[in-house]
């Protein structure tokens, strides 16, 4: 996910914002932070006077520097739950007698245990963009936690909080065209985190007739997408991500496409982070692809492996004694001579654009190819996947269908990939099953051929 948000648009965000909650809150009382959320949590005097301190409360959090922020959110987590009274009403649940008095005790427990600060919270969505104020404190909230326990017990509380307000039951489905309001389309250009949009030219292109763009948005968050997936036309695998996206390639006619490609997706709010959409939006946007074109018969990915040139280069320079076969090893070093095959492939990924270089790449490729297949089939973090987008993919229920060579030749998918592109497959017939191999087992499914690949 996109880490920065523009300026522009996150200045005129606030202020619109802003000027709102001041008109809330004129007339409300300058006081301490402390003061005003006793203020909050205290609720004197109705229901319009309490959005009004809510409003000012927030508006205080947004006029501070980063280091003002930090303090605000550290006092917020002070208002824990008080442990005096949850040991009392833990005490009065163990000495209750009979069902009625058993249940009336363990309710007062649970609320007990309720922290104030849960409370306060809550009292944020009932201003204007209440909810965008929320998720923007959590975003800011997870970069400056650092190990504190309190402020890890307050992103605890927030999180629970996000995931039930924005669960998926509440969220709107939308497909973006050039058509679209040119504020989200410009959010769209921020947002993408994958494949960097370049400008308005490369932009109307992922939205021609032969593409589409879905996106997740919250009724309370209009205008604001929440994750967004982008889709190519196309007839059979792609393989490359640059002649998916060259703006010079002639549109082809959806009606005679057979795959649909999820070449892109990118979570657009930092702050419901660890809250997934994203298996939800790709059988959303199948069903909706399914009903407009019947002429679809493959849904697949074309989706980058950013953690393997990280794995790989810890390996070689470890020189692990199962890295590299001989065969491999000596056919790298007549490419690239070194005192082992583990110095020769380093030393051609350490080269700027290796993969211009035909003998280079001819040489490099099987090897790469067999190594790649080899990181997302067996490296493992636990049961999981080491690869973070394949994870995301294998839980989803997709399988892993063929690994391309070239796939990203920009200068992120050298250093992130050595240009290795993948594509998962997603079986409408088979996503749950392969889903539950892996949740439960961890069982990465694939073809043949990638399969084939980490026996040789």
């Amino acid at each position: 996910m996109n880490d920065a948000t523009a300026p522009g648009l996150l200045d005129r965000a606030i202020r619109r914002i802003t000027s709102v909650w001041r008109d809330m809150a004129s007339g409300v009382a300058e006081d301490s932070l402390e003061v005003q959320m006793r203020a909050c949590l205290a609720g004197k005097g109705g229901e319009v006077s309490a959005r009004n301190r809510t409003a000012r409360l927030a508006e205080t959090y947004l006029s501070l520097d980063q280091t003002g922020r930090r303090d605000f959110l550290l006092l917020l987590a002070g208002f824990d739950a008080d442990m005096g009274v949850v040991a009392a009403a833990y005490d009065t649940v163990r000495s209750a007698t009979g069902p009625a008095e058993r249940a009336a005790a363990a309710a007062a427990l649970r609320r007990a245990l309720e922290p104030p600060r849960v409370r306060l919270l809550t009292q944020f969505t009932s201003i204007p963009d209440g909810r965008k104020f929320l998720v923007d404190l959590r975003g800011f909230l997870l970069k400056t936690k650092g190990d504190d326990p309190l402020l890890a017990a307050l992103d605890s509380d927030l999180r629970g909080l996000l995931a039930a307000w924005f669960d998926i039951g509440f969220l709107e489905l939308q497909r973006i065209d050039w058509n679209s309001p040119a504020a989200l389309l410009e959010k769209l250009v921020d947002y993408e985190a994958v494949h960097a949009i370049r400008g308005w030219r490369d932009l109307k292109n992922r939205l021609d007739s032969d593409r589409r763009c879905y996106a997740f948005f919250h009724p309370r968050m209009p205008g604001e997408p929440l994750i967004f997936v982008e889709v190519a036309l196309v007839q059979g695998l792609a393989g490359s991500v640059q002649e998916l996206l060259d703006e010079d390639a002639p549109v082809q006619d959806p009606r005679q496409a057979d795959t649909a490609i999820f070449y892109s997706i990118s979570n657009c709010q930092q702050g419901l982070s660890g809250i997934s959409f994203g298996n939800f939006l790709i059988k959303r946007v199948v069903e909706e692809l399914t009903a407009e074109f019947r002429n679809l018969k493959t849904f697949a990915t074309l989706s980058p492996i950013p953690g393997f040139r990280r794995w790989l280069d810890a390996a070689l320079t470890a020189n692990a004694h199962d890295l590299l076969t001989d065969e491999e090893a000596s056919s790298l070093g007549s490419a690239l001579p070194a005192e082992n095959g583990a110095r020769s492939l380093a030393g051609i990924l350490a080269r700027p654009h290796w993969w211009d270089e035909v003998a280079l790449r001819k040489t490099a490729e099987p090897v790469l190819t067999r190594l790649c297949a080899r990181y997302l089939l067996t490296e493992a973090n636990g049961k999981r996947a080491r690869d973070p987008v394949a994870h995301f993919h294998l839980s989803n229920g997709a399988r892993i269908e063929r690994l391309n060579m070239n796939g990203d030749t920009s200068d992120k998918g050298g250093k992130e990939s050595a240009t290795m592109m993948v594509n998962y497959l997603y079986d409408l017939a088979r996503i749950e099953a392969w889903h539950e191999d892996y949740a439960g087992d961890g069982k990465r499914n694939a073809s043949t051929a990638v399969r084939r690949l980490t026996r040789s």
